[in-house]
């Protein structure tokens, strides 16, 4: 029985070394990946986003016309009334982009 002990005690021993062991060699590979990341982040993404910005800037500086209204069946059906405002307009309306059932609103520029 005792023989039986020693043996499981070694078996756990060696275990545990061969796991520190394998946890070390992790650590160093975790270290190497997260600096990887870091540099990735300030060399891909930020510069990404950078251009994103300026290319939404770009855009928004242009004046685009609307479209003209096409008052299709199937499109700003309104089955009961909005429980805000005067019922017509979304919640999130946007008279520059979003029409009404009857056409866009009339306003001067």
């Amino acid at each position: 029985m005792a023989a039986i002990g020693r043996l499981s005690q070694k078996l756990l021993k060696s275990a545990s070394l061969t796991q520190s062991r394998q946890l070390s060699a992790v650590a160093a590979h975790g270290e190497q990946a997260a600096k990887t990341w870091k540099i990735l982040s300030f060399v891909v993404a930020l510069p990404g986003v950078a251009v994103c910005m300026l290319n939404m800037y770009l855009r928004s500086q242009h004046h685009h016309e609307q479209p003209e209204f096409v008052p299709y069946s199937h499109l700003r059906i309104r089955s009961k009334r909005f429980p805000w405002g005067d019922g017509t307009k979304s919640l999130f309306h946007n008279p520059h982009v979003n029409a009404l059932p009857d056409g866009y609103e009339q306003h001067d520029e």
